[in-house]
């Protein structure tokens, strides 16, 4: 299920099951009967639940779930000061749940002290404005409390279209949400409040995502799996791409080895470091299968490209000469062989005074030009033509659009982002991959996956979840310690994976 839905696109998926005979009663009756499975199996040991409901659907869905905990010997008890509109799925599950006995207190007589599980049904994902006053004072007291909560569909408090706070937000231990997960269960810091997220089916078909037709996606193997290159018995080296990565000076070489290390276990071919005349030695040194070759002009870099038949490149980590980083870029832009161009930090650096000269030359280019930006380096390139105020599926989007670029926005809620609107929220990286170099090895992993003739949308996705995957491989021997030189060979145990 990778497929992400905005509140609106839900709502549309929704109407589509209604509008072909579900009955919208029936719908909500499954909601919350999915809570109640989710959390009476979380927190089995719970007597005393308090369910804290909203007026609207979400509060409907609470009013569901307690009629379950009631219903299965539990003391339950509904705390609301917002009763649901008359005559809507929430006011019949309402009556429902009072009509068998069931008691709703004012929000002022809820304390948390008092219960062993709290149900959030205050608000769902499509919350629009903040949250103030009682419902606000609530939120903080449940939060400060420890006692443990399940929210519906999305923690309250959290915007389903961006992941943000809006005013206060509850921090749940679990979430249940239905049929497909919301942009703000992935994007920070709407996931670190959702806790263990569990997506339940009411009943809504697969189907409706063809008329709603979804671009935004949870990076997961789904997504490029099948377009993984594997090599096969007729392989051959210029067959499984070959690599250019360009170095930096003599001071300034290790993040080219890690790019250069990465791309090669990552299955390229052949991999070959540019470097100027005096970082030559320091590289041979330390490298065997990869290749060497003097940083000579652009037209003699094109040429070698040609001939070598160079089918990606990664420019900018530890470049150093901002200048000849413009030059040689807008220069590979130009190329007929290449295939894709990686750029990352002085790559990126180099256009953050002239950021159109790069746009311009890359709706003009036959590479594929994929940025690879955190988010001081995004600010610096695209933050003059871009909303930095929009949520950052929005901003990813806008800076792919303008730049005809595949932008990988990193952060912890990495988002990939294509100039045909795509877009994907990465999901599985861990704290390990805030380390010095970390940046250089995923620039590498792209650039070999691109040689070997992954188009860029899923080279990047594939990309960004491999990387992030050697993190949780290292972190399953240790919590801490890993580096970025550990990583390139935990590549090929990524493989393994993927293979079985």
């Amino acid at each position: 299920m990778m497929e992400l839905l905005t509140p609106d696109q839900m709502a549309r998926a929704d109407q589509l099951t209604i509008a072909a005979g579900t009955d919208s009663y029936a719908l909500m009756c499954k909601a919350g009967e999915a809570v109640y499975q989710q959390a009476s199996s979380f927190w089995p040991e719970a007597l005393r639940i308090a369910v804290l409901c909203g007026h609207g659907n979400n509060g409907g869905d609470g009013y569901v779930v307690a009629r379950h905990y009631r219903q299965g010997g539990k003391h339950v008890y509904c705390f609301s000061d917002l009763p649901p509109h008359d005559i809507t799925d929430a006011w019949q599950a309402q009556n429902a749940y009072t009509t068998e006995g069931g008691e709703i207190l004012p929000l002022s007589a809820f304390d948390t002290k008092q219960f062993d599980l709290v149900i959030d049904a205050f608000y769902g994902a499509g919350l629009s404005r903040n949250i103030t006053g009682e419902i606000a004072d609530c939120i903080n007291q449940l939060n400060q409390s420890g006692t443990p909560v399940c929210a519906v569909d999305l923690p309250s408090g959290i915007s389903g279209d961006s992941g943000q706070v809006m005013g206060t937000a509850v921090k749940a231990g679990l979430t249940v949400s239905f049929f497909r997960k919301k942009p703000g269960h992935l994007l920070q810091p709407g996931r670190e409040h959702c806790g263990w997220i569990s997506l339940y089916n009411i009943g809504i078909e697969p189907s409706v995502l063809e008329k709603i037709q979804p671009q935004l996606f949870e990076n997961n193997l789904e997504l490029w799996e099948k377009l993984l290159p594997w090599a096969d018995v007729n392989s051959h080296k210029f067959s499984r791409g070959h690599v250019a990565v360009f170095s930096g000076g003599l001071t300034a070489t290790g993040a080219a080895r890690l790019s250069a290390a990465a791309a090669a276990r990552t299955g390229a071919g052949l991999v070959t470091v540019i470097a100027p005349d005096e970082a030559l030695p320091v590289h041979a040194a330390q490298l065997t299968s990869v290749m060497l070759r003097p940083l000579q002009d652009d037209a003699a870099v094109v040429e070698f490209f040609t001939q070598r038949k160079v089918r990606a490149a990664v420019l900018g980590p530890a470049f150093g000469d901002l200048q000849r980083a413009s030059e040689l870029t807008l220069t590979m832009l130009q190329s007929d062989d290449l295939g894709a161009l990686v750029l990352d930090a002085d790559g990126l650096t180099a256009f953050k005074d002239q950021p159109q000269g790069l746009f311009d030359a890359a709706k003009a280019a036959k590479p594929a030009l994929i940025v690879t930006p955190h988010e001081g380096e995004f600010q610096r390139l695209f933050g003059s033509v871009v909303n930095m105020q929009a949520d950052k599926v929005t901003r990813a989007r806008q800076a792919s659009s303008l730049s005809n670029a595949v932008v990988i926005y990193k952060g912890a809620d990495t988002v990939i982002a294509a100039p045909d609107g795509r877009a994907a929220i990465n999901t599985n990286g861990n704290a390990l991959l805030a380390t010095a170099g970390s940046g250089d090895v995923l620039t590498g992993i792209i650039a070999s996956l691109s040689a070997q003739g992954m188009s860029a949308f899923e080279a990047a996705c594939a990309a960004v979840w491999i990387h992030a995957e050697t993190a949780n491989y290292y972190a399953e021997v240790a919590p801490k310690g890993m580096i970025a030189e550990d990583m390139p060979a935990l590549i090929p145990q990524i493989w393994a994976r993927l293979a079985e």
